[in-house]
């Protein structure tokens, strides 16, 4: 290594932690329509498709319908997010502990992924109660009954954790990681795949480099993410007892409706994968830009 390669990069976990944050909040407030109408087409068969899904989300409840539960993603996932990138950045340090020999500080993209794919780890402990809330809001004017069970984010939590306390909160959790730890992967080496390849030799990168590249590292988590995904919000909206576990659960969508429909919600995860991702990196790097600029 030349005399400007002898130690790795430090981590600054602070600016770390807020610049996912504040990606967190910009890919909520692009993404969440399209979110609760996949997570709708994933738990319900009333629907012909995700425009009729959008049809009757508008005409029932108008567009406030579109960001119900929206105060759930934008207290967890910020978090969310901000354990996301600190578990990513965290994962490249340890990737750089476990191999002190090497000749260069460039990672290769299989070490992106794999730093990729430990982000996953903490983040679950926050992504899955998080979701589990904001299904339920999500679904709770579809799934029958009289009137809402749920009047907000904060009621909902408490009424899942006086039904099963933790346990409930946290169903899901085998379904989230089966989902976020190849996605993560996918996620985070697609951004560097692309970032580094419209980034200037010399020079930052432009914005619509980073919009790009952020795009399409959702789309490539999303790419190989929804079977797992659509097991999770069966699990997450069902009566407890209805499945057994993952597995369980999985068998049951297989046999009752084919493998197709491990696949339902494809089209609004897709489309919310690009905007949504896009805005979330084009958040962190202008964090990062004031965060820099103050110390």
């Amino acid at each position: 290594m030349s005399a400007k390669e002898k130690s790795p990069p430090k981590m600054d976990q602070i600016k770390s932690f807020l610049s996912g944050g504040a990606a967190g909040v910009s890919s909520v407030l692009v993404g969440h329509p399209f979110d609760t109408l996949k997570v709708r087409l994933q738990t319900s068969n009333q629907y012909k498709g995700l425009a009729d899904c959008f049809k009757q989300t508008i005409a029932k409840e108008g567009i406030r319908g579109l960001y119900k539960g929206i105060t759930s993603p934008l207290l967890g996932v910020t978090p969310m997010f901000a354990v996301s990138f600190w578990g990513y950045d965290l994962g490249k340090q340890l990737v750089y502990w476990s191999t002190p020999k090497r000749t260069s500080l460039d990672l290769t993209y299989t070490e992106f992924a794999l730093a990729g794919a430990f982000s996953a780890i903490p983040t679950t402990l926050i992504t899955t109660p998080m979701e589990r809330v904001k299904v339920m809001l999500q679904t709770q004017d579809t799934a029958g009954g009289s009137g809402k069970k749920y009047k907000g984010m904060f009621d909902a939590g408490m009424g899942v954790f006086r039904e099963g306390g933790l346990a409930s909160l946290y169903r899901g959790t085998i379904a989230t990681l089966v989902r976020d730890i190849p996605g993560s992967a996918a996620y985070f080496v697609a951004y560097e795949i692309c970032y580094r390849n419209l980034k200037p030799k010399d020079g930052p990168a432009s914005m619509g480099a980073v919009l790009f590249s952020g795009g399409m590292a959702g789309v490539a988590m999303w790419s190989i993410a929804i079977p797992p995904d659509v097991i999770k919000s069966r699990q997450q909206a069902a009566p407890a007892g209805t499945y057994k576990g993952f597995m369980d659960c999985a068998t049951k969508i297989i046999l009752k409706e084919g493998p197709s429909a491990l696949f339902k919600g494809l089209g609004p995860a897709l489309l919310r994968a690009f905007p949504a991702n896009a805005a979330g990196f084009l958040g962190r790097e202008a964090a990062l830009v004031v965060m820099h600029s103050m110390w």
